[in-house]
């Protein structure tokens, strides 16, 4: 029988007891070690290398969904499982997004707790594996739909975004409008939270492929 390593992080401590408590019972699973923070979960996981992570959303320092982001980055092996006394759509899509296995809610009758816990990590429920690929469809669908147009842009906007599209710096276009080039510098800002776009190259990929001026 396959023995989980499980990592429970959540900064209140009645929490963590009760968790320890429903698991102390089921053989396949050893809790080695408990984290108050986000922080002392991405340094115990460097430490411990648990197979499952229990990352509580809310917690100090760092939240659960950011270190969740850095432990599947670093280690995308372990299977991190959020746990929540609320089923926000929002903290479910981000969770998701950033490659959580599950999701669990912290009411949640004891059993099915336990079933739910089981069948993400052995991956023999079909309606967890459903229910994550029917999130990540579900917040693709509306990443589409929420993402900013061409035409939501001010024609000063489009124009920067042309050149940037052809290679010029900030100096080159300030020099090109007869604007400053601190002025080109907020726009290029602007459009990249406008566009949720995360630098130049990809402003440059968007305009290529979005513009039409």
């Amino acid at each position: 029988m396959d023995v989980y390593r499980i990592l429970i992080a959540d900064d209140h401590p009645h929490a963590r007891q009760a968790i320890m408590e429903m698991l102390e019972d089921e053989p396949s699973f050893m809790i080695v070690g408990q984290a108050t923070n986000g922080k002392e979960a991405i340094e115990l996981c460097d430490e411990l290398l648990p197979d499952i992570v229990l990352l509580d959303i809310e917690m100090p320092i760092i939240n659960g969904l950011e270190a969740m982001k850095v432990i599947k980055e670093k280690y995308p092996f372990i299977k991190v499982i959020i746990l929540s006394v609320s089923d926000h759509v929002e903290d479910l899509f981000t969770a998701i997004q950033y490659g959580a296995q599950g999701y669990l809610l912290k009411n949640m009758d004891p059993d099915d707790w336990l079933q739910y816990l089981r069948s993400i990590v052995e991956g023999t429920n079909t309606a967890a594996k459903d229910l994550a690929s029917k999130l990540l469809y579900q917040f693709r669908e509306r990443d589409i739909q929420n993402t900013p147009t061409i035409s939501s842009l001010t024609p000063r906007e489009k124009e920067i975004l042309l050149l940037i599209s052809k290679g010029l710096t900030n100096k080159q276009i300030a020099e090109q409008l007869f604007i400053s080039e601190n002025t080109v510098k907020n726009h290029v800002k602007n459009l990249l939270e406008k566009l949720k776009l995360e630098n130049r190259v990809q402003l440059a990929s968007y305009a290529l492929k979005s513009i039409t001026i």
